[in-house]
Formats: structure tokens, C-alpha cells, sequence
């Protein structure tokens, strides 16, 4: 009886796992075919934008051949190069909206992967070594280690587990990246908030460091406000990095938060303080 009960117990736990497998597997597909149809319009707007390039250039070119004949009668010749410059001119508004269908394809792009990723970990500086199998226990090892209150009070699950692909330099000498997949965004930022209050993260006494794993981009867009960061932080101005790229700070009593340069440089123009503190960055 007891062993027909570990049987179905077994069976259950089996059954959960290949659900759990397959929910993953699902939502991979539907990013991949989400990312294939974003792809595909892209390519056809950079068509759009070559051909138009094109055109501009013969445009330029034919003014170029006008202005340099010495036969073409003045009149007529002013008029076709008006007439070419207006043309020139009608090319360059398509010009401009492709790049901003450009913009839009990338940002949704950068959105899909960030989305993709909100739940993960990643856990840099962990040497690489035997225990490439298991790195899901060693991620356990990790918090038993640094967040031993974590590991009583939550219900330490781990979606998946995996080394980061060594595809840039595969000649690199620092250990590759491990990405822990959590089932919720929620433990994933207690965890990282923990880790933060700690100041300090471990692996059998190797400083090690937890952090949000995000797309290129993002990363990109979050290191270019590090500088402005910086400075906020030494005037207690309470900066704060918010997902996925968005700076937060408290000025006059009031939470103020930014997503691009552009938009901060335009509001310190409004404070005097702020704006010498930071006009030799933006």
C-alpha cells in the first residue's frame, strides 16, 4: 500500500513538472513567433528606407550634372533645381516616419524580451566547474548562504536554470553568466531587494552578485543614467533605477521619474538647483 502510494505521489509530481515544462515551452513559441512577425516588418521598412536612399541620391546627383552644365540656360536651370529640391524634400518626410516605424519595431522588440525576462536572476561571478548539471542546487546553496530567512519563509522554486551562452568571446577567462528563471516576479524582487540591503552576495566565500536580467538595450539605456545617478545620489536626492530603464528621484517633496534625457533636460531647465548640478552631463 505504501509503495502504491510513493508511486502515485511520483506520478503527481511528474505530471506537474511536464505541466510546468510545457507552459514554458508554450510561451517560448508564442515570444519566438511575436519576435518573427516584428522581424519581418522591420526588414520591410528598411526596404522602404533603402529605396528612398536611393532616390534621394539620384535626386542629388541629377542637381549635381544640372549645376555643373554650362549649356543649360540660367531660368530653366534654377527652376529644375527648385523642382528637384522639392522633390528631395517630399523624399525626406517618408525618410523620417520609416525610422520612427524603426524606432517602434526595436522598442517593441526591447519590451517583448524584458517582458520575457522579468522573472529571471541573474548570478554573476560564480566560478564554472563540475556542478554545471546542478545548478539549480546551487542556487539553492547560494540563498542558504546569504538569505537563510528567504529559504524558511518562501517557497523556493526555480523554473529553470541555465549557464549563459559563450557566443561573443568564447576565449573569455571570467565565468559566464547563470540565469535563474523564478515562477514569480514578485520573489524575484524580494530577493533582489534582499540583496541589495545586504550590500554584499557570496558563493563559499567568493564575492558573487545578483542582478535583473534584461535585454542589450536596456541594459544600454540603464548604464547611460549611472553618471546622473551618481551625482543625484551625493546630493540625497533618493535616485532610483526603476524597470525597465526608467530613472526615479524625489525633488520638493515630489517623486519625479524619467525615461529618456531628453524629457529630464527639458525639466531642470524649470530648477535652477538641479539644473547646475547637472548641466555639465546632460
Amino acid at each position: 500500500m505504501r509503495r502504491q502510494r510513493n508511486r502515485t505521489k511520483l506520478s503527481m509530481e511528474d505530471i506537474e513538472f511536464r505541466t510546468t515544462l510545457l507552459r514554458s515551452l508554450k510561451n517560448c513559441l508564442e515570444a519566438a513567433d511575436k519576435l518573427n512577425e516584428i522581424y519581418k516588418k522591420t526588414n520591410e521598412t528598411l526596404d522602404l528606407i533603402l529605396g528612398n536612399q536611393l532616390e534621394t541620391k539620384h535626386t542629388r546627383t541629377e542637381i549635381t550634372n544640372i549645376i555643373q552644365t554650362p549649356d543649360s540656360r540660367p531660368e530653366e536651370r534654377k527652376n529644375q533645381v527648385n523642382d528637384l529640391k522639392c522633390e528631395e524634400a517630399k523624399n525626406t518626410q517618408p525618410e523620417k516616419q520609416n525610422e520612427k516605424r524603426i524606432q517602434k519595431c526595436e522598442d517593441s522588440v526591447r519590451s517583448l524580451w524584458d517582458s520575457f525576462k522579468r522573472t529571471n536572476i541573474r548570478i554573476i561571478g560564480v566560478p564554472e566547474d563540475e556542478r554545471e548539471q546542478d545548478i539549480e542546487n546551487l542556487f539553492e546553496e547560494i540563498m542558504t548562504e546569504n538569505f537563510p530567512h528567504l529559504v524558511k519563509e518562501m517557497d523556493l522554486q526555480v523554473q529553470e536554470a541555465r549557464r549563459t551562452p559563450n557566443k561573443r568571446n568564447p576565449k573569455r577567462t571570467t565565468p559566464r553568466h547563470i540565469i535563474i528563471k523564478m515562477p514569480r516576479a514578485k520573489d524575484k524582487e524580494r530577493i533582489l531587494k534582499t540583496a541589495r540591503e545586504r550590500n554584499s552576495v557570496t558563493y563559499k566565500g567568493i564575492p558573487i552578485r545578483l542582478s535583473a536580467d534584461f535585454s542589450t538595450e536596456t541594459l544600454q539605456a540603464r548604464r547611460e543614467w549611472q553618471e546622473i545617478f551618481k551625482v543625484m545620489n551625493t546630493k540625497n536626492l533618493q535616485p532610483r533605477l526603476l524597470y525597465p530603464a526608467k530613472l526615479s528621484f524625489r525633488i520638493e517633496g515630489q517623486i519625479k521619474s524619467f525615461t529618456d534625457k531628453e524629457k529630464l533636460k527639458e525639466f531642470i531647465t524649470t530648477k535652477p538647483g538641479l539644473y547646475e548640478m547637472l548641466k555639465d552631463i546632460l
